[in-house]
């Protein structure tokens, strides 16, 4: 979990190469398949994810939605909370590749880089379920193995989680 471009999603990715986790993105889930965003219930989400977790035995899933993470906490063994500064996510966020399941085009992405530096900015001073204080309280609240990275991942934070999951 953690701030947009905290570097979620290539983490995961990481982990899928090397280790063939099945990966969830929550951003494919938590919202209606339409124009205007709405987000899903959380029933109909959760039930997703359930089936997910009951579908691999070895999984990752990310993102940024307290709510959704907070019903995920029982299942998990590992906590990741990548916390980099504002400016590592802001400068993450301008090197992002393309994400085809998000958007359709690249022009469409970049078009809303402004929006998204906008919400990344916003994450100390927010205070709903994407905010820096709501991963917080979730990261402080879990029991089990936990990390938390205030810089960019790298391999030797690769190296320690892999251990930590005895892959």
């Amino acid at each position: 979990m953690g701030n947009s471009s905290s570097g979620k999603s290539s983490l995961a990715l990481k982990f899928v190469e090397k280790y063939q986790f099945a990966h969830l993105d929550l951003d494919t889930i938590a919202w209606k398949a339409q124009k205007i965003p709405i987000r899903e219930s959380l029933s109909i989400t959760m039930a997703e994810i359930i089936n997910f977790i009951n579908s691999h035995q070895k999984w990752i899933i990310e993102g940024c939605y307290g709510d959704l993470l907070k019903e995920i906490l029982p299942y998990t063994n590992l906590l990741i909370f990548l916390n980099p500064t504002i400016e590592t996510c802001v400068n993450n966020s301008k090197k992002r590749p393309w994400e085809s399941h998000k958007y359709d085009t690249l022009e469409e992405q970049e078009a809303n880089f402004n929006m998204l530096e906008l919400w990344i900015k916003d994450y100390y001073v927010r205070n709903d379920e994407f905010s820096l204080n709501n991963h917080r309280q979730l990261f402080q609240s879990f029991l089990g193995k936990k990390i938390e990275s205030i810089k960019n991942w790298d391999d030797y934070m690769i190296k320690s989680i892999s251990q930590l999951l005895n892959v």
